[in-house]
């Protein structure tokens, strides 16, 4: 078994499997083309996958490009517009990273080729560095990201806890990580980790290297990667206020530190992963509830209420931006607040039709008394006709009613499928 796991007796095999099954990716060039990677679009993908999956990266990495194709382009880009692109990917701090990062290698005319220098950039880490200097300079670089992580661990069986087994999964990956074409072997690895050696029920007979894998030989092989115990995570509450004036809404841009920071949001009340919000309004008034929207983040759940004054809008009012209704959808507003945005809506839309609804009934109440009042020197009043009186008696629920339960529902499994990203970062990407 040992022999089996010796220097150079991997990557063979993984390379060979990748030449047939890369996944053809808009940063990636396939094995056989004969091109380096990018360098531009290697790191902005990697910094894209963080904490975020392929499906969900790959339609934003191709519309970011348009934009700014190349790192001249993007270092030259307003920030809040890289910010706005950036709304959806979460993890906000990426996105003014990434513009750092950019207009520091704008300046030095590129980016530098070593795994050392690519580490003194700005938001560059060591995964990120190693990932870079292997896929686009071809260096060799051990690179280990939670798809390879899981990999290593299940290849050399190694059962100690994360995080804890870090250190053991480098320096056994360090170990079959080929002095050529490392690029392609981490992508391999990523490739193997993503489809077939992926967390539940992995697909041991379509491996290529799973002869010499140590949990499978002990059927182990779901049990690594050794997770540590979940912890629960808090739940906060907050508030967001929704100011609304001639069909213009209110947005405020966040602080430069904290959560979702300098992003554009709807006003709140200061919740944070620390505590509750304060449930303090920007303005007296008599402020209604119009609904709630739920949203996972690494460390904390929040439960966020939406609250519409009733009554006349004062003129001093947070400093902010008034955006038309319509374009708050593409607004750059972070997911958190869009859902939000989405409940207001659907909420004042429902408000909107059930006032029309009662205001059809009053003209109908009134059209009928007209019809059977009775006639001078009458003390007979005429029945309505039977099918009249059917139709009238018959409930009437209005369809935004039900569309906003669908809304509502649509909320909470988008919540859902927040948090299962969130937990298992970049282990499906």
């Amino acid at each position: 078994m040992e022999d089996s796991l010796a220097a150079g007796s991997i990557a063979p095999s993984l390379l060979a499997w990748y030449d047939s099954h890369a996944r053809a990716l808009p940063w990636r060039e396939l094995p056989g083309s004969g091109r380096r990677a990018d360098p531009y679009r290697v790191w902005l993908s990697e910094v894209m996958l963080q904490q975020t999956t392929v499906a969900a990266v790959t339609p934003r990495f191709v519309r970011f490009l348009e934009r700014w194709p190349g790192i001249a382009a993007l270092a030259a880009a307003p920030e809040a517009e890289v910010m706005a692109e950036w709304a959806g990917l979460g993890y906000y701090a990426r996105a003014r990273n990434l513009l750092a990062c950019a207009r520091e290698v704008a300046s030095r005319g590129g980016f530098p080729a070593t795994e050392a220098e690519l580490r003194a950039l700005p938001g560059i880490g060591a995964y990120t560095a190693a990932a870079i200097a292997a896929i686009a300079f071809g260096e060799r670089a051990v690179v280990v990201d939670a798809n390879v992580e899981r990999v290593v661990a299940r290849l050399f069986a190694i059962d100690t806890p994360l995080p804890q087994a870090r250190p053991a999964i480098r320096a056994a990956a360090d170990r079959i990580t080929p002095a050529e074409r490392a690029g392609d072997f981490a992508q391999a690895m990523m490739d193997l980790g993503a489809t077939i050696c992926v967390p539940r029920r992995p697909e041991c007979s379509a491996c290529p290297i799973a002869r010499p894998c140590r949990a499978r030989a002990a059927g182990r092989q779901a049990e690594l990667p050794v997770r540590p115990v979940k912890r629960v995570r808090p739940l906060r509450r907050g508030t967001a206020w929704w100011i609304e004036r001639d069909d213009h809404v209110l947005t405020v841009t966040r602080p430069g530190r904290g959560m979702l920071a300098g992003m554009r949001a709807l006003p709140d009340d200061g919740w944070s992963a620390r505590g509750d919000g304060s449930g303090a309004p920007p303005f007296a008034a008599e402020w209604r509830a119009i609904g709630k929207v739920a949203h996972a983040f690494t460390h904390f759940a929040l439960e966020l209420t939406i609250r519409k004054p009733l009554g006349p809008i004062p003129h001093t009012l947070p400093e902010g931006e008034w955006i038309a209704r319509e374009a708050l959808a593409k607004a750059g507003l972070p997911t958190l607040f869009a859902k939000a945005v989405l409940q207001a809506m659907a909420s004042a839309d429902a408000s909107e039709d059930a006032a029309a609804q009662h205001q059809a009934d009053d003209r109908d109440d009134e059209h009928d008394e007209a019809e059977i009042a009775p006639r001078v020197g009458s003390r007979q009043r005429a029945e309505p006709d039977a099918d009249e009186r059917d139709r009238q008696d018959e409930p009437v629920a209005p369809a935004k009613e039900r569309d906003g339960r669908g809304d509502r529902q649509e909320q909470r499994d988008q919540a859902d499928e927040d948090r299962e990203k969130i937990e298992h970062g970049v282990l499906y990407r």
